[in-house]
């Protein structure tokens, strides 16, 4: 009997070790409010998007742009936007009154207006507003930008 306690001591208590509770995730950091939303498009109003790569996410995310329709990963949309932006001298960006921000534990997604004022380097000022919408994911204490659609209203 002596021996049959042992041998299930044996077996138990390494798969006892196998039930611990997982460790606990740190507590998510407070969600974006909209004066982190502007950081972003203020960011991109120096038309530069290395300005912006800290706020999204590394990987495979899908962000759709004004143009072209769509791409699979920031390292794409970094690249591709430049070529976009490279027509433009200066730009303006500005988070509207409508930004409305829902969170839902690692998760937030948040949409808004945002105001454009951008002038080519033919001079030419384009002026006008457009939707965005973007989910950030609690990465490491920070929220990145994993999906991003920003599309403008037919004229």
């Amino acid at each position: 009997m002596k021996r049959l306690a042992a041998v299930l001591c044996l077996f138990i208590l390494p798969i006892s070790g196998l039930a611990k509770t997982p460790p606990k995730k740190s507590p998510a950091p407070p969600p974006p409010d909209k004066a982190y939303l502007q950081k972003i498009w203020d960011g991109w109003s120096t038309l530069d998007p290395a300005n912006v790569a800290k706020f999204y996410a590394t990987g495979p995310h899908t962000f759709f742009d004004i143009a072209p329709l769509k791409y699979g990963s920031w390292e794409e949309y970094e690249k591709g936007v430049k070529g976009v932006l490279a027509g433009y001298k200066s730009a303006k960006f500005t988070v509207n009154d409508d930004a409305v921000i829902h969170t839902h534990g690692d998760l937030v997604w948040a949409t808004a207006t945002v105001k454009n004022e951008m002038t080519t380097k033919a001079g030419k000022v384009e002026m006008g507003n457009f939707r965005w919408t973007a989910i950030f994911e609690n990465q490491d204490g920070k929220w990145m930008t994993v999906h991003e659609h920003v599309s403008a209203p037919l004229q």
